[in-house]
Protein backbone atom coordinates (compact mmCIF):
# COMPACT_ATOMS: atom_id res chain seq x y z
CA UNK A 1 0.00 0.00 0.00
CA UNK A 2 2.90 2.31 0.48
CA UNK A 3 2.66 2.96 -3.37
CA UNK A 4 -0.65 3.40 -4.04
CA UNK A 5 0.44 6.53 -1.23
CA UNK A 6 3.26 7.75 -2.60
CA UNK A 7 1.26 7.86 -6.10
CA UNK A 8 -1.38 9.80 -4.04
CA UNK A 9 0.83 11.82 -2.71
CA UNK A 10 1.84 13.09 -6.34
CA UNK A 11 -0.84 13.38 -7.59
CA UNK A 12 -0.88 15.87 -9.93
CA UNK A 13 2.97 15.63 -10.68
CA UNK A 14 3.50 14.85 -14.26
CA UNK A 15 7.37 15.04 -14.16
CA UNK A 16 9.73 12.32 -12.58
CA UNK A 17 9.56 8.80 -13.01
CA UNK A 18 7.41 5.58 -11.73
CA UNK A 19 8.80 2.38 -11.50
CA UNK A 20 6.75 -0.04 -12.62
CA UNK A 21 5.90 -1.89 -8.59
CA UNK A 22 4.41 1.90 -7.93
CA UNK A 23 2.61 1.95 -11.74
CA UNK A 24 1.10 -1.67 -10.96
CA UNK A 25 0.61 -1.27 -7.11
CA UNK A 26 -1.53 2.13 -7.95
CA UNK A 27 -3.40 0.25 -10.20
CA UNK A 28 -3.92 -2.68 -7.96
CA UNK A 29 -5.08 -0.70 -5.39
CA UNK A 30 -7.22 1.58 -7.33
CA UNK A 31 -8.99 -1.40 -8.95
CA UNK A 32 -9.57 -3.02 -5.87
CA UNK A 33 -11.70 -0.23 -4.24
CA UNK A 34 -13.28 0.50 -7.14
CA UNK A 35 -14.69 -3.11 -6.86
CA UNK A 36 -15.47 -2.61 -3.31
CA UNK A 37 -17.40 0.79 -4.17
CA UNK A 38 -19.09 -0.94 -6.80
CA UNK A 39 -20.56 -3.87 -4.27
CA UNK A 40 -21.17 -0.78 -2.03
CA UNK A 41 -23.33 0.86 -4.78
CA UNK A 42 -24.98 -2.02 -5.41
CA UNK A 43 -26.39 -2.44 -1.93
CA UNK A 44 -27.26 1.25 -1.52
CA UNK A 45 -29.00 1.50 -5.18
CA UNK A 46 -30.14 -1.74 -5.98
CA UNK A 47 -32.76 0.07 -8.58
CA UNK A 48 -29.79 1.68 -10.69
CA UNK A 49 -29.41 -0.96 -13.91
CA UNK A 50 -26.67 1.35 -15.66
CA UNK A 51 -23.84 -0.14 -13.51
CA UNK A 52 -22.86 3.59 -11.84
CA UNK A 53 -23.27 4.60 -8.84
CA UNK A 54 -22.31 7.63 -6.72
CA UNK A 55 -19.30 6.27 -4.53
CA UNK A 56 -17.75 4.75 -7.80
CA UNK A 57 -18.46 8.36 -9.51
CA UNK A 58 -17.06 9.91 -7.16
CA UNK A 59 -14.00 7.69 -6.39
CA UNK A 60 -13.16 8.04 -10.28
CA UNK A 61 -13.58 11.44 -10.85
CA UNK A 62 -11.34 12.40 -7.52
CA UNK A 63 -8.60 9.36 -9.10
CA UNK A 64 -8.40 10.96 -12.47
CA UNK A 65 -5.32 13.32 -11.96
CA UNK A 66 -3.69 10.83 -9.82
CA UNK A 67 -4.14 7.94 -12.35
CA UNK A 68 -2.71 10.06 -15.59
CA UNK A 69 0.11 11.22 -12.82
CA UNK A 70 1.13 7.96 -12.17
CA UNK A 71 0.92 6.47 -15.76
CA UNK A 72 2.71 10.13 -17.13
CA UNK A 73 5.51 8.97 -14.44
CA UNK A 74 5.28 5.22 -15.70
CA UNK A 75 5.76 6.72 -19.41
CA UNK A 76 8.73 8.64 -18.59
CA UNK A 77 10.46 5.62 -16.87
CA UNK A 78 10.76 3.69 -19.59
CA UNK A 79 12.01 6.75 -22.02
CA UNK A 80 8.61 7.82 -23.61
CA UNK A 81 6.65 11.43 -23.58
CA UNK A 82 3.47 11.57 -21.49
CA UNK A 83 1.82 12.19 -24.72
CA UNK A 84 1.36 8.69 -25.63
CA UNK A 85 -0.76 8.13 -22.40
CA UNK A 86 -3.19 9.22 -25.32
CA UNK A 87 -2.89 6.03 -27.25
CA UNK A 88 -5.16 4.34 -25.11
CA UNK A 89 -7.91 5.98 -26.83
CA UNK A 90 -7.24 4.04 -29.77
CA UNK A 91 -9.87 1.26 -29.61
CA UNK A 92 -7.65 -2.28 -28.50
CA UNK A 93 -4.98 -1.12 -30.37
CA UNK A 94 -4.30 1.71 -27.96
CA UNK A 95 -4.89 -0.24 -25.11
CA UNK A 96 -2.10 -3.26 -26.02
CA UNK A 97 0.46 -0.33 -27.33
CA UNK A 98 -0.28 1.20 -23.24
CA UNK A 99 -0.15 -2.39 -22.05
CA UNK A 100 3.29 -2.97 -23.32
CA UNK A 101 5.22 0.09 -22.31
CA UNK A 102 3.79 -0.59 -18.53
CA UNK A 103 5.39 -3.90 -18.43
CA UNK A 104 8.93 -2.61 -19.53
CA UNK A 105 11.69 -2.68 -17.14
CA UNK A 106 12.88 0.82 -16.32
CA UNK A 107 15.27 2.72 -18.31
CA UNK A 108 18.78 2.14 -17.11
CA UNK A 109 20.20 4.85 -15.06
CA UNK A 110 18.94 8.41 -15.77
CA UNK A 111 17.23 9.29 -18.60
CA UNK A 112 15.50 12.81 -20.16
CA UNK A 113 13.08 13.22 -17.16
CA UNK A 114 15.27 11.93 -14.36
CA UNK A 115 16.74 9.34 -11.95
CA UNK A 116 15.71 6.03 -11.68
CA UNK A 117 13.42 5.49 -9.06
CA UNK A 118 15.15 1.80 -8.71
CA UNK A 119 17.67 3.21 -7.32
CA UNK A 120 15.43 5.54 -4.74
CA UNK A 121 14.65 3.91 -1.41
CA UNK A 122 10.96 2.59 -1.47
CA UNK A 123 8.74 5.32 0.13
CA UNK A 124 8.28 3.60 3.41
CA UNK A 125 11.88 3.43 4.23
CA UNK A 126 12.68 5.26 7.29
CA UNK A 127 15.69 7.86 6.84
Amino acid sequence: MPWFIAALKKYAVFRGRACRSEYWYFVLFYVLISIVLALLDGILAPHRRDGSGLLGGLFAVGMLLPAIGVGVRRLHDIGKSGWWLLVGFVPLIGTLILLLFTVRDSESGDNAYGPNPKLAPPPDAVA
